[in-house]
């Protein structure tokens, strides 16, 4: 089933998501669900804040990103409580967008290298170190999880710049194809 995704201004989206255990009712449907969403909305994650659930899940299928990135071949997984163990000094910047800020993208600085540890879909424990692309698209989910996106990370004066964008998208006046419920009623 495809979900609605939340807006930028939610509050679900500020939260720090609560942890699960492999008795979370439904989570295998859901899992399945949030990857139908992300499949029909052409992002590349998803994480259940996005979906109206505060709980440490992320999907990612990075695949979309193989041609300019060969790490992503394969990159699909399901991410349960996941947590970062280690990051590079060495950063680079990419620009960045988000399922729940519709038609925007950000420049956002991030380490180049990630160690982390989840659980996926079996609650089988995992600890894998990831490059590139595959680091920047789970950190960038991972932020959700600790409340927050990905402008949070952008300089201050830029964020200021975006303040009518970002209240646009809160309110809901902002070009979209797929289902979204906005924090804010809509003034059309």
């Amino acid at each position: 089933m495809i979900l609605p995704v939340v807006a930028y201004g939610h509050p679900v989206l500020k939260k720090i998501a609560e942890e699960i255990t492999p008795d979370y009712p439904g989570l295998q449907q859901l899992i399945a669900d949030m990857f139908e969403t992300m499949y029909h909305t052409e992002g590349v994650g998803l994480v259940a804040p996005q979906i109206n659930k505060s709980i440490r899940l992320f999907v990612i299928d990075a695949e979309p990103f193989v041609e300019n990135y060969p790490e992503a071949k394969g990159f699909k997984r399901v991410f349960i409580n996941p947590e970062i163990v280690e990051v590079s000094e060495e950063t680079w910047t990419f620009r960045e967008g988000c399922l729940s800020l519709p038609d925007m993208n950000e420049d956002v600085v991030r380490p180049s290298k990630v160690t982390v540890n989840y659980l996926d879909e079996n609650f089988e424990e995992h600890e894998e170190e990831l490059d590139g692309i595959c680091a920047r698209v789970f950190q960038h989910e991972f932020d959700h999880l600790e409340g927050k996106v990905y402008v949070d990370r952008v300089a201050p004066m830029r964020k200021m710049m975006l303040k009518n964008k970002l209240r646009n998208i809160s309110e809901g006046f902002v070009p979209v194809d797929y289902k979204m419920i906005f924090p804010s009623k809509r003034r059309r």
